[in-house]
This record gives structure tokens, sequence and C-alpha cells, in this order.
């Protein structure tokens, strides 16, 4: 019988780690990055494209998903596996970030969130409880505790009212998916530490998750606009408050080079969707920094987006063909750049891992950041 989730660890250097998370649905390389499929679908890709590119996992939406098409038709229609046919693992956010989002359309309670809907205005409800039978329809492997997402720039007054309020919902989060028998015995559930950039709070979050007990562990409230020194700041300490035998995944991040010095830090799983959608607007990420395809010195240029990379996108196409195909607005230009991105992205954690396993780690951070420079025609992502 096939695990329901354990995680090993199989080398570390530096407070960088490589191992495997293993699942029913199959095991989990990390440092690991997750495509974003907000809706069902990673955006201008197949399913078995993402696979291809190396992605072990991909991430689905509850608040997105809760809307359209709706989680009790998706479990209807056999699952959200069946439904967009990736047979892997995927992990859902809680939809708490989302709905926080939506401050001019949202009440906030003890009890949980009161919305309306940004498609047709329709109002909903979620709280902890509605969140974890929500990701229960969808049938994730790894589900995430309800948590709210304040901005890191609020008085510490506020943000330890959120944080705190926070852990309640993550411990009504661990009651709600244990009493789903059936679905608590073959998925995971992850709690999200909050604190913004303050460590007394992010370590009292961390202890109150620790005590509630869970499969794995996120680190919430970052890339939310406080720049990447100060991000760097938090993680310098937030994954070590954490338990060092279980995953650690930090939300919404991010750039390459963010996520170089996030597993420097410790980091052992990642999410965003940068590489898809820049792919969509032009932009490629290189090893020797992000480009701008839509740029007219692209126009005559035969050579591949990156020589080092080895999708089928720069087998075969040139940057000049790419450059044509975004500035017209043709689809497959975003279907190519983005599956170039992805796949960047997942050689990208390959090479980690390698360096990790091998005892190199600092030396390759040191060289992909010699390499690494600055965005030429850069867009905004």
């Amino acid at each position: 019988m096939k695990k329901r989730f354990s995680f090993t660890i199989a080398a570390t250097d530096g407070n960088a780690r490589t191992g495997r998370i293993e699942m029913r649905r199959g095991e989990i390389r990390t440092p690991a990055f997750m495509p974003v499929g907000t809706a069902a679908t990673v955006k201008a890709m197949k399913p078995e494209t993402v696979r291809a590119t190396g992605a072990d996992i991909i991430l689905g939406n509850t608040y997105h998903l809760m809307l359209r098409p709706g989680a009790e038709r998706v479990a209807r229609l056999g699952g959200l596996h069946k439904f967009m046919n990736w047979d892997r693992p995927i992990l859902t956010d809680s939809g708490g970030y989302q709905v926080m989002s939506l401050s001019e359309l949202r009440k906030l309670t003890e009890t949980g969130v009161e919305f309306r809907s940004h498609l047709d205005g329709s109002k909903h409800m979620l709280t902890p409880e509605r969140s974890m039978e929500i990701q229960r329809l969808l049938g994730s492997d790894i589900v995430m505790a309800f948590d709210e997402c304040p901005r890191a720039d609020q008085p510490r007054d506020v943000i330890a009212a959120s944080m705190e309020m926070s852990m309640r919902w993550a411990k009504r989060s661990r009651d709600a998916f244990d009493a789903g028998t059936e679905h608590a015995a073959s998925a995971a559930l992850f709690g999200i530490q909050q604190g913004a950039l303050d460590e007394g709070l992010r370590r009292h979050s961390a202890d109150a998750l620790t005590e509630i007990g869970f499969d794995g562990y996120a680190i919430g409230g970052l890339a939310v606009g406080e720049g990447q020194e100060a991000m760097f700041a938090t993680l310098d300490f937030a994954p070590g408050q954490l338990p060092a035998d279980k995953p650690r995944y930090l939300m919404g991040v991010g750039k390459p080079d963010d996520l170089v010095g996030a597993v420097e830090r410790g980091v052992d799983m990642f999410d965003c969707v940068l590489p898809s959608r820049s792919g969509r607007n032009g932009q490629a990420f290189t090893w020797s920094g992000p480009i701008n395809l839509r740029n007219a010195r692209f126009a005559e240029d035969t050579a591949p987006i990156d020589s080092r990379c080895s999708c089928s996108a720069c087998a075969t196409y040139s940057r000049a063909y790419l450059h044509h195909l975004v500035k017209s607005g043709e689809i497959l230009g975003a279907m190519l750049m983005t599956e170039h991105n992805l796949a960047f992205y997942q050689q990208l954690m390959e090479a980690m891992r390698i360096a990790i396993e091998e005892g190199r780690f600092a030396d390759f951070a040191a060289q992909f950041r010699r390499g690494y420079g600055p965005a030429s025609g850069n867009i905004s992502a």
C-alpha cells in the first residue's frame, strides 16, 4: 500500500536540504517548485506538457474552484485529478489569501469570511470548516489550513491579532480535516505560519502550529510587497522555527534568485504564477537573467531562448520566431514561452538538488548569482 505522506531528508548542505515526499499519487522531489493551476489548468499548458517539464506536483486554488465550476460539481465528475487529467499530487491553497485580497467585498469575523464573488457578486461564506470541505471535495493531496494573510505594513498589534486568529483557525482546520476520515486517511494537512516580518510573532505562530501538529508547515505572509531583502531577513529565522523533520513551504515565491536564496535558508517547497504569467507576456527566464522577447533586438536573433535549456521550445524554435509570435499575439507564443519558463524553473530545482547532494550548494548559489544578471527589457509580471 502506498504511503499517505512521508518526508525524508536525503542530504543537507548548510541550511539547504534535499529529499523527497512520498504520497499515494507519487513522489515529490525537494526542493520542489509547484506550477500554479489556479482554475484546474496551468494556463497555456496541457497537463502532460507540465509533467514533461519535470513538475512532480501542481497547485490548485480553492477560492476560484469553489466559485467556478464549484467543488460539488468537481466531486460529481470524479475529483480534480480526473477532471483536469493530472494523476500526480495536487496541493490546494485554502482560499484565505484570495478572500483577504477582496478588501472591498468581504466581512471578516471570528467565524470566517463573508465575501462577494468577483465573478457575479453572489454572497459566500468561507470558514475553516468549509475550506476543508471544499478541498476534500476536490480530492486534494496536500490541504492547506485556512488562515488570514495581513499586510506586513500594518501595526504590530493588528498583525498579532490576525496571527492569533489564524492559529485558532488552524486548530479548527485540523479538527475539520480529521473529521473527514476517508480523505484524512489519504491526504496531508499543512499549517501556515504567520507573523509578517516579526521574529517573535513568527515564533509564537510556529509554536502554536507545532502543538496542533501538521504534516508540513508553510511560511505565509511573505512575497506580498516587502521586497527581497526583507523577505530574506525573515527567512533567516522563520524556517528554523518550524519542525526540522517536516517540509517547509514558502507560499507564492518567486523569482529564480528568490528560490536560490530561500533554499539556502532551508525552504523545501515553492509555488508562484511568475513563470507562466511572465511567459504569456513575453518574458523568458534564462541562466543569464530574464529577457523580454518583445524587444526589437530579438527580431532576427536565430539563437534559442537559452542554449543551456533542454526544453522542446529551446530545441526547436528561435528567439526571432518567438519574438514574432509574441508581438503578433499568437497563442503558440504563450504556450512555448510558458513551457520554457516552467522547464527552466524545474531545471533550476534539479540543479539545486544535485548541488546539495554533492555538498557544493554555496558554490552553486554564488555562481548562479554571478551569472544571473538584471532583466533586459524586463516587464512587470
